[in-house]
């Protein structure tokens, strides 16, 4: 069995936030969900676990950090092409999202991009051509 990954996010809004995901391609999978969370299928392995501030609490004793003046993570999404990452952050955008937070990567074998949701979550969108980018001298740097 594939491992899978349920990235939990803290949300001010449950429905604008499940909308928002929606709108850039997840699916609700409404046997995870009540009025206190959404799961958002992203992939047949990746979830978004939208919760409301009081169901996240009930995770952790630790504060909810505020997303749009601090980071704590930095979520990578991949995709199959260079049109598909300019169209994921496309509809990120034009669902209240905020494109391109974070500079532009883009090289002959890897192009990314980011936006950032309406809680101020950052999601990163890259596309990366393994073939060459075995060539490269230094992964890392890029």
């Amino acid at each position: 069995m594939s491992k899978m990954i349920f990235v939990n996010l803290p949300v001010t809004d449950l429905k604008r936030a499940t909308a928002f995901y929606e709108a850039i391609g997840a699916a609700k999978n409404p046997q995870f969900c009540d009025d206190t969370a959404s799961c958002m299928v992203i992939s047949e392995t990746i979830f978004a676990m939208l919760l409301t501030h009081d169901k996240f609490r009930q995770f952790t004793p630790r504060p909810i950090a505020d997303a749009r003046s601090g980071s704590q993570v930095l979520i990578c999404l991949s995709a199959d092409s260079r049109n598909e990452v300019d169209d994921i952050v496309g509809r990120a955008e034009a669902a209240g999202g905020i494109a391109d937070p974070s500079p532009k990567e883009e090289f002959s074998f890897m192009y990314g991009r980011s936006f950032e949701d309406l809680d101020g979550h950052m999601w990163g969108v890259t596309w990366l051509d393994m073939a060459a980018a075995t060539t490269q001298p230094d992964m890392a740097s890029a």
